[in-house]
């Protein structure tokens, strides 16, 4: 039978939409705790006149025997505030502060102990705006808080049931380690960091040599010798051979951090049900990457030191040491040159956990169907309805604290075309008045939503996936791209110069300058760029389990080939450097042992999201086994950093050669048109199976780099007229 839907257009009218069209007598129609003072019938609609509408309460109606629950959440989009948010200090006395305007009471909740149960309670009281406050005088004695919250009544769900949450504006959290995550929020008072000199790392978009890495990997695996391992510590830890040192000496001046903010890391056991929903999906009972964000202010406590090793029923760090050794990271980040950008998600929340936004006002915060369940074009369990105005507070608010209390350079914005523009031109506006030189990186899709001109309009920079699957390919036993001697992507020779040039607007692109496109063969999604080409080559099957693991790590022949010409490609490529860890040495994800019982133990993984342990931790001795590779992406590395000519040139100034044959590439600039005190040419055959001619333009070359090697200087010898180039190979000339 079809239902009804009912949706509240203002205080007291509600329109009901009808299955059909029907006259409809007064008596036929049921609506509890409002009173019907008249209604009006256009074909299959009904609007109703009623008594004022509360927000903070459910209403049922029923009409001709059908029901449905009132949506009023179109009323909601008036409530705002601009009071501060959450726990805060004011002329010797704390003032707690939370915005629930659906909530029909709430209660601060005190603790002596992050582990006890006992609290004192403190009635709450709210505004016309839908803040909830309390202050009270002088030093609490207690370290720890909560939120007792009664949603709207009566509950007709799950998270409008009475719930104890922490605070969403905690600026540190300590949590239960199961898949709840039962957490207080921390009394945090202004800290006396010693900031020194620290300033943000200026370094233009188009100079930045970023690397995606993960604060836990980079250090756990036994090849790193830092001392506090996985922590945000030990990732700075000034050790020769460490995580620091190791990031400076490949050339890289941005670090991109997987998810710091606090997040859900335990997820429920494999085959637990909840509701109806059954969770068969995930061994590990992990969520390792942390792309399920609980606290938006507060940084995660399992990369600090003194944390505890996530065992079920166990607590995350107690106390605030972890806003102390972020900014320590950030810190001495900042003292080796190198930027630190952090990736943050918005468009979601935790999925499985008391989150406390879900749980304070599902309405308010999040995007709904008809039946009032959460959408989740997200992929993650919810989407989070950024076009609120206290929902783009909250995301604004959390960038700029970010910026200015952690004295981060930058973000990286997961999926963030489900954000909408206005939060978008906000974030910016807002975060460049703190930093004019913030780096802000879009990942430009989700939710069935791409944009990448979208971003590129508001000066921010993107990922660009036309460049990933032009230049590799997006699948390595079905698509391959250009470095393989395809042109999947890329239906002729233009669009590999296109997305050499910067993927420009003025060619048909998305982006309005070079700099816009963030260029990038390998992130923490998919296959690494080593594995795709060990894949595509046929070293190894993605079906198979891997035999010899010293085989399968060492690559020679075409494998190093093809990876050397793809480093080639995107160190010469004009537009924003991004490589993954272990990109350098073309690291290989296979999936490790451990206490999970994983049948896919031993197979390549291309979504290791969820193993904290060997399959993602950094294993150094790769590097070894691969010195040629790493070696060669030191040299490009630093022949990007130190000419103008890869990264700062327009397309009208890059002279294209006309090729005697295909897969390649071969362009020239000018010392005129960049500064440098070479002219370049770079040559590039992407052909796994023949050697390719080039005709070189007028005078005598030297190499710069050849097949082998990347070099700091010219080598000796000259070459002039034409080269041949052997199979996927490049050189870069220089005259």
């Amino acid at each position: 039978m079809s239902s009804i839907r009912a949706i509240a257009i203002d205080s007291t009218h509600i329109e009901v939409h009808l299955p059909y069209d029907t006259a409809v007598e007064t008596a036929e129609i049921k609506l509890d705790k409002l009173d019907i003072k008249g209604f009006k019938i256009d074909g299959n609609v009904i609007i109703l006149t009623t008594s004022r509408i509360d927000i903070r309460s459910n209403y049922l109606i029923t009409v001709s025997g059908r029901s449905d629950r009132v949506d009023i959440s179109g009323l909601l989009e008036s409530y705002y505030s601009s009071k501060p948010l959450g726990c805060i200090f004011e002329q010797g006395a704390t003032t707690f502060r939370v915005f629930a305007p659906r909530a029909s009471r709430i209660q601060l909740l005190l603790y002596a102990r992050y582990d006890c149960e006992e609290s004192t309670a403190h009635d709450m009281e709210r505004d016309e705006e839908g803040v909830w406050e309390l202050t009270l005088a002088g030093e609490i004695a207690e370290s720890y808080y909560t939120y007792g919250v009664t949603g709207p009544q009566p509950a007709f769900d799950f998270y409008e049931l009475d719930q104890i949450v922490a605070d969403p504006y905690s600026k540190a959290v300590v949590s239960k380690d199961n898949f709840w995550q039962e957490s207080k929020s921390i009394i945090v008072k202004p800290d006396n960091f010693n900031w020194g000199n620290d300033a943000p790392v200026q370094i233009k978009p188009e100079d930045l040599i970023i690397y995606e890495a993960h604060v836990r990997d980079m250090t756990m695996h036994s090849s790193c010798p830092v001392q506090d391992k996985g922590t945000y510590r030990g990732l700075v830890d000034p050790v020769p051979g460490g995580a620091l040192d190791y990031i400076k000496q490949l050339g890289a001046n941005a670090i991109e951090l997987l998810p710091c903010q606090h997040f859900a890391k335990i997820e429920p056991p494999l085959n637990a049900k909840i509701g109806d929903l059954k969770f068969a999906w995930n061994v590990y009972e992990r969520n390792h990457w942390g792309y399920m964000t609980t606290y938006f202010f507060a940084p995660e406590p399992y990369y600090s030191t003194d944390h505890t090793d996530l065992e079920h029923g166990t607590y995350s760090r107690p106390d605030d040491g972890h806003i102390r050794e972020f900014k320590e990271m950030v810190k001495a980040f900042h003292q080796a040159g190198v930027a630190v950008i952090l990736d943050v998600v918005y468009n979601h929340v935790s999925n499985y956990d008391l989150n406390p936004l879900r749980h304070i006002d599902k309405h308010y915060y999040f995007r709904l169907n008809e039946r009032f369940d959460f959408l989740s074009n997200s992929g993650c369990g919810n989407d989070f309805k950024s076009e609120r105005r206290m929902a783009r507070r909250l995301i604004v608010d959390s960038v700029k604290y970010w910026l200015e209390e952690f004295h981060i350079d930058g973000l990286r914005f997961d999926l963030a075309a489900m954000l909408d523009w206005e939060t978008i031109d906000l974030i910016g506006e807002e975060a460049r008045k703190i930093n004019p030189d913030v780096i802000l990186i879009s990942e430009p899709w989700g939710g069935g939503k791409y944009d990448l001109g979208g971003f590129s309009n508001r000066g921010w920079l993107a990922w660009n996936d036309l460049y990933r699957n032009g230049v590799k390919g997006s699948d390595p036993t079905q698509t391959t791209g250009f470095i393989m001697g395809d042109y999947y992507g890329a239906d002729n020779q233009s669009s590999i110069e296109f997305y050499a040039s910067g993927s420009l607007r003025e060619s048909g692109g998305p982006f309005i300058e070079p700099h816009h496109s963030v260029n990038y063969l390998e992130s923490h999604d998919g296959y690494t760029l080593g594995d795709f080409i060990r894949i595509a080559c046929g070293a190894q099957q993605a079906d198979r389990p891997v035999i010899d693991m010293q085989k399968n790590t060492l690559v020679a022949g075409e494998q190093l080939r093809i990876n050397k010409i793809a480093a080639l490609f995107q160190m010469t490529s004009q537009g924003t450097v991004m490589i993954h860890q272990g990109q350098e040495f073309a690291r290989s994800k296979v999936i490790a042992p451990s206490d999970a019982e994983d049948p896919k133990v031993g197979y390549l993984d291309h979504d290791s999201y969820e193993k904290d342990n060997e399959t993602n931790w950094l294993n150094y001795d790769q590097k070894v086994i691969n010195r040629d590779l790493y070696e060669y992406y030191r040299g490009l590395i630093w022949i990007r950093k130190e000419f103008n000519a890869f990264g700062k040139i327009k397309r009208g100034d890059i002279h294209y050669l006309p090729l005697m044959q295909a897969p390649g590439m071969g362009f020239l600039i000018s010392k005129d048109v960049s500064g440098d005190p070479y002219d370049f040419l770079v040559l590039i055959n992407a052909n796994r199976h023949e050697t390719a001619e080039f005709q070189l333009p007028d005078g005598s070359w030297k190499a710069l780099v050849n097949p082998e090697i990347a070099a700091q200087k010219p080598f000796k010898d000259e070459v002039n007229g034409t080269l041949t180039i052997s199979p996927s190979s490049g050189f870069i000339l220089v005259r």
